[in-house]
């Protein structure tokens, strides 16, 4: 009866919400291995079986987000992706134009916006389904009987498909942020990363077998995996303490007396969201680049120097990754924002004055921000020093290292978080002692 996994089944209301996530989350799992009407599977399958065994790394990476949907040609097989990318977009443009945002800020303005970015969703779907179709053409060229039809017919149903695809998954993911448990989107990704894990696992054992892989490699690996797990459990539960002491005051006939409490600030606030923002806007002019490349001499060359193998990506990789560490700490944790409640509450900071509270705070995020962020970059080119310093496979090494661990261990993290607080909130014993599991803003 003590045991925490039947008490999570013994609460009706939690059990229900498991039990809805497993089921959308296995409704996306079956539509990643349906094809795009008029796609001769057969054929299909011997192309990609081929990419594999030489190694294209950009096969793999775009296949890596999409949890093996792409190399599938399935209705799923541009993943979550598009939305992601289109919320960076909304999030600048509310920076950029104070309209918007004032928008944003009025009554009901928070639904208009969701309203405008899936819009915006669906024209990126259609950009990005368009050159699915062209990449789909350029490989017809190559293998006889790809396309069981004309190519005019196979790219507005090709586009017509992925499109309505990818807004299913936009719909799953908020109806299980919203009557399941977790972040939607974020599970969606997790998911399609835990359903290569098994394949990825069997590939490498059948390598040390024919001797194409060192065990003792595979080993240092393995080692290398558990130490990560373990420093990035350790970054994503550390945080400074701000401490804030509140005076007495005098609400109605009563008087509140003072209280002693602090402002949380994680080493890491934005979680592993800044990897996840970077990888879909390196993503998109990949897949452009990747796809229509086959026409046009210049793309092909662009997607060859934004493969994930080249400098020039791992550059644009860790750039982008600062980037949005300090983008989404402003916009989740605004300082000026915190110093307001901070006063407008008669609370203050020891030794700080009052009016500088914001120069306090700002420089305090700044100093903790940086080095996360800069954590977070080490992890994510992890699979790049794998693939170079031990010749493993890309499709192993970005199961098993760099991103695909941030978002895993994140992931999980902040889905216990939620099943803890539901626990509690029922009167049971958390999933692990002295509650020391704290949740993440995903």
């Amino acid at each position: 009866m003590a045991n925490p996994i039947v008490g999570i089944f013994r609460v009706k209301e939690l059990r229900e919400r498991i039990l809805f996530t497993v089921g959308m989350l296995i409704v996306f799992r079956i539509g990643a291995v349906f094809p795009i009407p008029g796609i001769n599977v057969r054929e299909l399958s011997r192309y990609f079986y081929d990419q594999v065994n030489s190694g294209n790394p950009i096969v793999d990476y775009l296949d890596f987000f999409a949890g093996g949907a792409f190399s599938n040609f399935s209705v799923f097989m541009l993943g979550i992706m598009p939305y992601i990318s289109m919320s960076i977009i909304m999030q600048l443009l509310l920076i950029v134009f104070p309209s918007l945002k004032k928008i944003s800020q009025e009554d009901g303005g928070r639904k208009k916006i969701q309203q405008w970015q899936r819009y915006g969703t669906v024209l990126v779907c259609l950009v990005q389904s368009y050159a699915v179709t062209q990449y789909a053409r350029a490989i017809s060229r190559s293998v006889e009987n790809l396309l069981n039809i004309g190519i005019v017919p196979f790219t507005l149903i090709a586009m017509l498909t992925v499109t309505t695809g990818t807004m299913f998954l936009m719909w799953i993911g908020e109806q299980i942020t919203k009557r399941g448990i977790g972040n939607g989107i974020s599970l969606l990704i997790f998911a399609g990363i835990v359903a290569r894990l098994p394949n990825a696992v069997y590939e490498l054992v059948q390598m040390m077998k024919k001797g194409d892989i060192n065990p003792v490699f595979v080993i240092i690996v393995f080692l290398m995996f558990v130490a990560v797990i373990t420093l990035v459990v350790f970054e994503q539960q550390g945080q400074r303490k701000i401490p804030v002491n509140y005076a007495k005051r005098v609400v109605g006939r009563k008087m509140y007396g003072a209280q002693n409490t602090y402002i949380p600030f994680k080493i890491n606030p934005s979680g592993v969201i800044p990897v996840i923002f970077a990888s879909s806007i390196l993503t998109f002019p990949l897949q452009i680049a990747q796809t229509v490349g086959g026409n046009l001499p210049w793309l092909a060359k662009v997607a060859t120097l934004l493969s994930p193998r080249e400098p020039l990506y791992n550059i644009l990789y860790v750039l982008l990754i600062i980037f949005f560490a300090y983008f989404y700490t402003q916009v989740s944790l605004n300082p000026i924002e915190i110093a307001k409640q901070i006063r407008e509450n008669g609370g203050s900071i020891p030794g700080i004055r009052t009016e500088r509270i914001e120069e306090y705070l700002t420089k305090i995020l700044n100093r903790i921000v940086l080095p996360g962020s800069l954590y977070l970059a080490l992890i994510a080119v992890i699979p790049t020093f794998i693939q170079w310093a031990f010749k493993f496979p890309t499709s192993i090494s970005y199961l098993m290292g760099g991103t695909s661990l941030l978002i895993l261990v994140g992931v999980d993290l902040d889905t216990m978080s939620q099943i803890e607080g539901l626990l509690k909130m029922h009167h049971h014993e958390g999933l692990v002692k002295h509650g020391r599991l704290r949740g993440r803003n995903l």
